[in-house]
C-alpha cells in the first residue's frame, strides 16, 4: 500500500473523531448524497461498517460474520458514543493485526487485512465529509491520503480484468486521465483486454482528456459528492467511466 499502516490508521482515527464531533447534536440533519438518510442513519451505518471489518480482521474470517452477531443499535444520545467505541476498536484491531493475514474481503484480488486497513480510510473520510456537509461545514482530507484513496478506488471500485463487471458495460473507448493538481499524481485509464474492463498506469497521456482537481476533490468526485469542471472531456466519456464504477 502507498500509505503505511500507521498512516492509514491515523487517517481512520482522525476522520472518525471528526465524524463523531460533527454528528453529535446534528443527528436529524438530512444527508444530501444518501437522500433517504439523516445523520443518525449515517452514524448507524458507519458503526455497522466498523464492526463488520474489525470482526473480520480480528477473527481472520473467511466469510462475512453471521448477521445475528451484529450488535443492536443504541438510541438517542448514546448513538455517537457507541460509534466512537466501535471506531476505536477498529483502529486497535488493525494496529495489532498482521496486515498480510488472509481474510474475506469483497475484492476478489486482495483477500487480506491490508485491504481492510487501506479501504477504511476512504470510508471514514467520505462519510466524515457527508456528516460535515449536512452541518454546513467543510472537511480537510490530507492530499497524500486522498491520492492514495483515488488509486485504491481505481484499482478496486472500477471494472477490471481482475474483477469484471457483469454484464460487461460499454468500454471507455479512449484513455481518460485523472490528475491531482496538489500532489502531482496522475492516473491514465484505458480499456482492459476484456470487454467492459479498465486498467490504469501512474503516468500522463498528454493528448487524452483530463479531469484535474486537488486530490481530495478528485476523491469526492469519484464518490459523486462534488461536481468538477471538466472542459475538454466529452460527456459521453464521463458517462462510460461512471458506468464502469461499482460505487455511484
Amino acid at each position: 500500500m502507498t500509505l503505511s499502516r500507521d498512516d492509514c490508521i491515523a487517517a481512520i482515527e482522525k476522520h472518525s473523531a471528526g465524524f463523531a464531533a460533527v454528528a453529535r447534536g446534528n443527528l436529524a440533519a438530512r444527508v444530501e448524497h444518501c437522500p433517504e438518510w439523516d445523520v443518525a442513519d449515517l452514524v448507524r451505518h458507519l458503526t455497522d461498517v466498523h464492526w463488520l471489518w474489525a470482526t473480520i480482521a480480528e477473527e481472520r474470517l473467511s466469510s462475512p460474520p453471521d448477521e445475528e452477531r451484529r450488535p443492536a443499535h443504541v438510541a438517542g444520545a448514546s448513538l455517537v458514543d457507541a460509534f466512537e467505541k466501535g471506531a476505536q476498536r477498529l483502529a486497535d484491531v488493525l494496529r495489532s493485526a498482521d496486515q498480510g493475514a488472509s481474510c474475506w474481503t469483497w475484492a476478489p484480488h486482495q483477500q487480506d487485512v491490508a485491504f481492510i486497513t487501506r479501504h477504511q480510510v476512504q470510508e471514514a473520510a467520505v462519510h466524515h465529509w457527508d456528516a460535515a456537509h449536512a452541518a454546513g461545514q467543510s472537511v480537510d482530507i490530507d492530499p497524500d491520503v486522498s491520492a492514495d484513496a483515488v488509486a485504491e478506488f481505481l484499482t478496486f471500485s472500477v471494472s477490471s480484468e481482475a474483477d469484471p463487471m457483469e454484464p460487461a458495460p460499454p468500454s471507455l473507448g479512449t484513455p481518460l486521465v485523472l490528475r491531482a493538481t496538489d500532489t502531482g499524481d496522475t492516473w491514465t485509464l484505458s480499456d482492459g483486454h476484456a470487454p467492459g474492463t479498465t486498467r490504469w498506469l501512474a503516468e500522463d497521456a498528454e493528448d487524452a482528456p483530463h479531469v484535474e482537481a486537488n486530490a481530495a476533490d478528485l476523491l469526492l468526485w469519484l464518490y459523486g459528492r462534488v461536481d468538477l469542471e471538466t472542459p475538454g472531456v466529452p460527456d459521453d466519456l464521463l458517462e462510460r467511466f461512471r458506468s464502469l464504477c461499482y460505487t455511484d
